[in-house]
């Protein structure tokens, strides 16, 4: 082998392993994070988990993508460390999908049905369909099928660059030596582990056995030790992504260990142990790829039904190995781990957010409460309401401007964008829900109180709010257009009765009918139930704009106020939230 043809095998490595990238890219974005929420949802039985672990990791074409999602969903508490057992062994089960889609470079023959099925008959077609749907569609969905079929082309086209590099290999006695030494079943599966430990991918060092196999001198002892190592070799990408995780989330990465190692174990026990009785006459014959996917396939069926009744098993041994403790953070939804499938973690985004969406409505009512008789236990959790949503607004900022570097479709990208606006807009709306709270506390402070007719005046301003921020919230959880649309004619009416309440403030002070202390706990109350509103409107408005990406909230709103429906909405408000006439004594 000269220089030039260990050049050809180098290059078509890299282009197997960008292929298989970029095809991988393709998968993950065409399902949108859709796979990844039902293995979230859908894995409390195990045989289930094995199915959609096989099938997830068979559509991503990565058992090491599937895995450190695993270890992200127990690191968040969205998936038990049971669960995640049996799902990882069915990721063992679909990463094998690959080794018999490489298998199809071995295909030999000369009928229609071989030549069909021969890569270098039919990945040239679909690599000019994938270039065509690329630069031609405007689609992500139809960009994200063009990306698969030019990713598969590559794919393929490195997988035969290096069976044709390597080829020459099969008369040299210096290659046949050294594959006699990986003969030696420990020695395979150290080479094997370390192998797939360096490239961090099960199903690419797999294809590089296949393309060695071209050579005619891998035999099946020499290639089974190194596809156990194989499989031990693809765990060290979990156990990398567990560093800084809760105990769980490393229990989850240890139990993915085990199980492969424990596979390994008893596989190469019982083979070894039955050749050595039974003697098997193919031991020593070459192994083509075909027979290479045929038993990493079996390997992983087999160990897969063998292991699965002793989950609990393997957990016991995990907890035993990583002792209890396991902490709780209300920020681990935003796993890292998740920007490898950036719709699932956009989805994670949209979640947390409307969880801070629903500490305003709480704080809301709760400061409603303290108004109108102090409490220093609901003063007490209204602030720490306040910081939470602080801590919320970093955490989600910081991790969703992680997420706008990577490689976003147009909807995920839109949904960022608007992510980054509704946080900002709920945070504050807690901090105007505290300033509710620092005028509860001037009204105690001052012996401040309302007359009754004051009281249902500010009574109606509250209830108005208080279905502005129900409208919002209701709008953002379900990305409700519909809904956001009434927002902002809500708020227009709000934004009259803090005007209107204040004129007749200021009519009281002008009769000597108010106290200035009585006028600024007035003044600030109104004024902070209309800055909430005021962030309701802002939020409405990004969900319009989600879902329109032509929405300018300026040119858009100037020309709503003016349609029939605005103004329809805005009557039916004013009626519901009509205050009375009479402008008569009302503080006292």
């Amino acid at each position: 082998m000269d220089i030039f043809q260990l050049f050809s095998m180098f290059g078509g490595l890299a282009m197997f392993l960008y292929g298989m990238n970029v095809m991988g890219d393709g998968l993950k974005k065409l399902g949108g994070g859709k796979l990844e929420i039902i293995l979230e949802k859908l894995t409390s039985n195990p045989l289930m988990g094995v199915l959609l672990g096989a099938v997830v990791t068979a559509v991503i074409q990565s058992s090491s993508a599937t895995t450190v999602m695993v270890v992200g969903f127990v690191n968040s508490g969205i998936m038990k460390l049971t669960q995640s057992i049996g799902v990882m062994m069915g990721a063992n089960i679909g990463t094998t999908v690959t080794a018999w889609i490489l298998s199809l470079s071995g295909v030999q023959g000369d009928s229609l049905l071989a030549n069909i099925v021969k890569p270098e008959n039919f990945t040239p077609v679909l690599a000019l369909i994938g270039i065509i749907l690329l630069m031609a569609s405007k689609s992500d969905k139809r960009k994200s099928i063009g990306n698969i079929f030019i990713g598969f082309s590559v794919l393929m086209f490195g997988m035969d660059t290096m069976s044709a590099a390597v080829s020459g290999l099969k008369d040299s006695p210096a290659f046949a030596n050294i594959l006699v030494m990986f003969s030696n079943p420990v020695l395979g599966l150290l080479v094997g582990a370390v192998l797939t430990a360096i490239i961090q991918s099960s199903s690419a060092s797999v294809g590089i056995l296949q393309a060695l196999s071209a050579t005619g001198q891998i035999t099946f002892g020499t290639a089974i030790p190194i596809l156990m190592g194989q499989n031990i070799g693809t765990c060290v990408t979990a156990m990398i992504s567990c560093i800084g995780t809760s105990k769980n989330a490393k229990r989850a990465a240890v139990a993915n260990l085990y199980i492969k190692i424990i596979s390994a174990i008893l596989f190469m026990g019982v083979f070894y142990a039955l050749n050595a009785v039974i003697h098997f006459a193919f031991i020593n014959s070459s192994i083509s790829a075909f027979y290479i996917a045929v038993i990493h396939t079996f390997f992983n069926v087999v160990s897969t039904i063998v292991l699965l009744p002793c989950t609990k098993l393997i957990e016991k041994l995990v907890r035993l190995t990583i002792k209890e403790g396991a902490e709780k953070n209300a920020f681990a939804i935003l796993d890292d781990r998740f920007l490898q499938t950036p719709s699932f973690a956009v989805e994670q985004c949209v979640t947390l957010a409307t969880n801070m969406a629903y500490m305003v409505k709480d704080s809301f009512t709760l400061a409603q409460d303290c108004v109108a008789k102090y409490s220093e236990k609901s003063d007490k959790v209204i602030i720490e309401t306040e910081r939470a949503a602080d801590d919320y607004e970093d955490a989600l900022g910081a991790y969703l401007i992680k997420l706008s570097a990577e490689n976003l479709d147009t909807v995920d990208a839109q949904k960022v964008s608007i992510l980054l606006h509704a946080i900002s807009d709920f945070e504050k709306m807690t901090d105007y829900t505290a300033d509710l709270v620092f005028t509860a506390r001037e009204k105690r402070d001052k012996e401040v109180h309302f007359s009754d007719k004051a009281r249902q005046e500010i009574t109606i301003m509250v209830n108005a709010v208080g279905e502005i921020i129900d409208l919002t919230i209701s709008a953002f959880s379900g990305n409700d257009v519909q809904l956001a649309n009434k927002v902002e004619p809500l708020e227009d009416i709000i934004d009259r009765l803090r005007n209107e309440l204040k004129n007749r403030h200021i009519k009281r002070m002008q009769e000597g009918r108010c106290t200035v202390d009585q006028g600024f706990v007035f003044t600030d109350y109104i004024t902070a139930l209309e800055k909430i509103s005021d962030h309701c409107a802002n939020v409405a408005a990004a969900i319009i704009e989600l879902n329109d990406e032509n929405y300018d909230i300026h040119n858009v709103m100037s020309h709503r106020r003016n349609n029939d429906e605005y103004k329809e909405q805005c009557v039916a408000y004013s009626k519901k939230y009509a205050l009375p006439f009479s402008v008569s004594s009302d503080i006292e």
